[in-house]
């Protein structure tokens, strides 16, 4: 049965279901051939509705009045844009808009080279790339369905029905969202976005929820809101259910300032930055059944979602097959909390920057049609949409050149050039890291690397003067400066700040005995498996401390970040030695 059909299931002698399979790759171009024409003017009305297939036994999502706050429930649409919907009408002549002519736009035709899937390499590119003309007047001369004299002028908040047609698309492809009415709506990029977010969202004296260590660029864009994040404590899948769920239960204002009890998480479910931790597919619906206990709303920022990849199997090992299908790429991937969001109660952030370009800034959030209507009415008097230029160059790379078939060919061709590098750092790290003091677990998606180092052996700890975690840590980062090589403290992105745990003088220990995993089995410095079950961040067992004895009150753990995405092969395992180098000088490792 083709992806498009309708199969109708008897339900009794006088009834029938109606069941709409859900839309894959291939069914694209029936859906939009039985769809309405698309808009093609400047600054035309649109939304996911225009494209979405139907909806039907799906339940609408639940109502959030009370989530809002005032700024959000007061906004009203902006009289100019709402204008636009009559420049549709068959010979009106519009003398009430503010739009320029498009004849003294100075650029009359961008030509871009873009790569052929599946030949996606520089060297490809250069040698068989593809060369897309933007034109200023492609419409009016039937050579495309979106050009300059539209792309250079003002647009709708929800961005050019072009490139939403594509995401809404996609979010339906990949997500089958199980409630009816979402709708996406494009953003100049997901900072943006969550700046929206936490504008519709909270008030001053507000608490929001989110990973122990988290986003840095999120807690500093609430904090002059004056919105105080709250850390739930992690392991290597991220954040902890439990802990989320006796935070909430246990909420008392006074003991936090006044907040009243959160009502939002902010997570980044796959390869968290800056951990690099991945939800597995029960963690999120254990944190999603929390956020139902406790009537949470989930802030689902998932720029790594199409990153995420094979266990890392250990120094030297082979790379896995890239997966052979398009259904095997996506059934490989951990489900989204959108995929099973039944309240409508995820606003998930998608973003361009990780996957094509950062300097793009687009991107598009996906939440239920009362919460994108809110936020289609703080787009318009703000930020309005996303480039135009970038917009349309992304519409003839990923609409008109690749199509979703050649969008997904493209993930995962990223995804096996991540895994490479990925696989680079660790293999570095196995053979260059000082297994005594440091340890890690392989990241599953992402960019980023969590490194755990235990201070408990730092020579201070047996002087007269012994150092604090923040001083050790600073250390540790200054000797990487000093040898050449730039690592992220972890202090920076703790969402509560350093805390007092960073003023803490550990407790001296003997070095080694620790953990670290390879293919998801803990081992320890010899290579032989232990099973620790986890409850802290990064390899440390249950209980109040960790295998080595060493408890909250005495907590040894420094973290820093690494990155695997944008340095050389040579340069990533360079930049590990020269890290393994520091560690060696500060813990005086022979």
């Amino acid at each position: 049965m083709a992806p498009s059909a309708i199969e109708i299931q008897g339900v009794d002698d006088t009834h029938a279901t109606t069941l709409f399979e859900p839309l894959s790759v291939n069914g694209v171009l029936a859906r939009r051939a039985k769809g309405p024409p698309l808009a093609r003017g400047v600054a035309p009305f649109t939304n996911s509705d225009f494209f979405k297939g139907p909806q039907t036994n799906k339940p609408k999502a639940r109502r959030w009045d009370d989530l809002l706050n005032q700024e959000a429930k007061a906004r009203k649409p902006s009289s100019l844009k709402g204008a636009a919907k009559y420049l549709k009408n068959p010979g009106l002549i519009s003398l009430g808009g503010g739009l320029p002519s498009s004849e003294h736009f100075p650029i009359d035709r961008i030509d871009i080279k873009v790569p052929q899937p599946p030949h996606f390499s520089e060297q490809e590119t250069a040698e068989s790339g593809v060369v897309k003309s933007i034109g200023k007047h492609d419409i009016a001369n039937g050579e495309g369905v979106y050009d300059l004299s539209v792309a250079l002028n003002y647009g709708q908040g929800t961005g050019a029905p072009q490139l939403l047609r594509f995401v809404t698309e996609h979010t339906e492809i990949v997500h089958q969202p199980p409630y009816a009415d979402w709708q996406c709506i494009l953003n100049p990029g997901s900072t943006a976005a969550i700046d929206v977010a936490l504008r519709m969202f909270t008030e001053r004296g507000d608490a929001i929820l989110t990973e122990e260590y988290a986003f840095c660029s999120t807690v500093e864009s609430a904090a002059p809101m004056g919105v105080q994040s709250i850390g739930i404590k992690m392991d290597a899948e991220g954040l902890l259910p439990s802990e989320m769920d006796n935070i909430l239960s246990s909420w008392d204002p006074s003991a936090r300032g006044g907040s009243p009890k959160p009502k939002l998480l902010y997570t980044v479910p796959s390869g968290q930055n800056p951990t690099g931790a991945t939800q597995g597919l029960q963690r999120r619906r254990d944190i999603y059944a929390v956020c139902q206990k406790h009537d949470i709303y989930i802030l689902e920022d998932e720029p790594y979602f199409f990153l995420q990849m094979a266990p890392y199997e250990g120094l030297g090992s082979p790379l896995p097959p890239a997966p052979a299908s398009h259904a095997e790429f996506l059934s490989s991937l951990v489900p989204s909390l959108l995929s099973m969001d039944v309240d409508g109660r995820v606003m998930r952030f998608d973003s361009f920057s990780k996957i094509i370009a950062p300097g793009t800034r687009t991107a598009w959030v996906t939440a239920s049609e009362q919460i994108v209507e809110r936020f289609t009415r703080h787009h318009e008097l703000s930020t309005q949409n996303p480039s135009g230029i970038s917009q349309i160059i992304l519409h003839k790379l990923l609409d008109e050149t690749w199509g979703h078939a050649g969008f997904l060919d493209w993930l995962i061709d990223l995804r096996v050039q991540y895994t490479k590098r990925r696989n680079v750092l660790l293999d570095a790290c196995e053979k260059c890291l000082p297994k005594s003091v440091a340890t890690w677990d392989p990241p599953m998606a992402g960019m980023f690397h969590w490194v755990t180092v235990h201070a408990r052996s730092h020579p201070s700890l047996t002087t007269d003067s012994p150092k604090s975690i923040i001083e050790i840590e600073e250390e540790v980062f200054q000797a990487g400066i000093e040898r050449g090589v730039l690592i992220s403290k972890g202090t920076w992105f703790r969402a509560e700040g350093p805390g007092p745990h960073a003023d803490t003088i550990p407790k001296a220990g003997p070095a080694g005995g620790h953990t670290h995993t390879v293919n998801g089995q803990k081992r320890d410095v010899e290579g032989n498996s232990k099973d620790v079950m986890l409850n802290g961040t990064n390899g440390h067992a249950n209980g109040d401390g960790n295998e080595n004895g060493v408890g909250y009150d005495g907590d040894d753990r420094i973290y820093f970040r690494t990155t695997f995405a944008a340095a050389s092969s040579e340069q990533v395992a360079e930049a590990i030695s020269r890290f393994g180098d520091a560690l060696r000088a500060v813990f005086q490792i022979e």
